[in-house]
């Protein structure tokens, strides 16, 4: 027979299967933390995550408060941007954003002969110096930060997930690598691993942090 039927409770009992087999596995998940872990399994049904999934010290709490001062997400995907919460922003005065359509990062893409997710970057870090960055696909949108960040560039907050072959293990060692010397907080999903849909979950799960709303009925959902 269909249970769980109204989208509060499934959402909830979906939680309370991640949180279980986590312990069946014996996978330790640390307080801080799985929030971000438990949203993005529930997201992809794929528990590597509880592994794979880096964090440098102090990020979830960074990233929190960084959205709670309003600081933007720029996404280097319109799914990751579709896939931000609205609502949750919108409490905190905050807007997701995303420049892969800007005809100036095209531009200057085809000038420089490199791809519009690293052009994108470069104007992210020139004119939204304190966003949470939330990098899905493109591999090199990572390398390219990671050489603004060398080179003294701190966002609130970088989310490295991008999913592929080609660049994506060593864009995330790098920018993991760049983000702990300068001390600028991050989340990483280490491997092959990652995607639009798990940036936007991450997303998601510090803006329901930081406006109290982890629980579904706090977001409206009935159930």
């Amino acid at each position: 027979m269909q249970q769980h039927t109204l989208p509060a409770d499934i959402e909830r009992t979906s939680m309370s299967i991640i949180r279980a087999e986590l312990a069946q596995r014996d996978i330790p998940v640390p307080e801080e933390v799985a929030p971000v872990v438990w949203r993005v399994i529930h997201t992809t049904a794929d528990f590597d995550y509880a592994e794979n999934l880096r964090f440098t010290p102090g990020a979830v709490a960074r990233g929190i408060e960084a959205l709670q001062n309003g600081a933007p997400i720029i996404t280097d995907t319109r799914m990751a941007q579709a896939g931000v919460s609205k609502p949750s922003l919108a409490k905190l005065g905050g807007q997701a954003l995303c420049f892969m359509g800007d005809e100036a990062v095209a531009a200057a893409a085809a000038k420089n002969q490199t791809t519009r997710a690293a052009a994108a970057m470069d104007k992210v870090v020139a004119e939204y110096p304190g966003a949470v960055l939330a990098v899905g696909n493109a591999p090199t949108a990572l390398l390219q930060l990671e050489e603004h960040i060398r080179a003294g560039a701190r966002p609130a907050l970088v989310i490295g997930v991008p999913v592929g072959f080609v660049n994506v293990v060593e864009s995330k060692e790098r920018i993991l690598a760049a983000c702990q010397a300068a001390g600028v907080p991050a989340i990483v999903a280490m491997g092959r691993k990652g995607g639009s849909g798990v940036a936007a979950a991450i997303c998601n799960a510090l803006l329901y942090s930081a406006v109290n709303a982890l629980d579904p009925a706090a977001r409206g959902w009935q159930g």
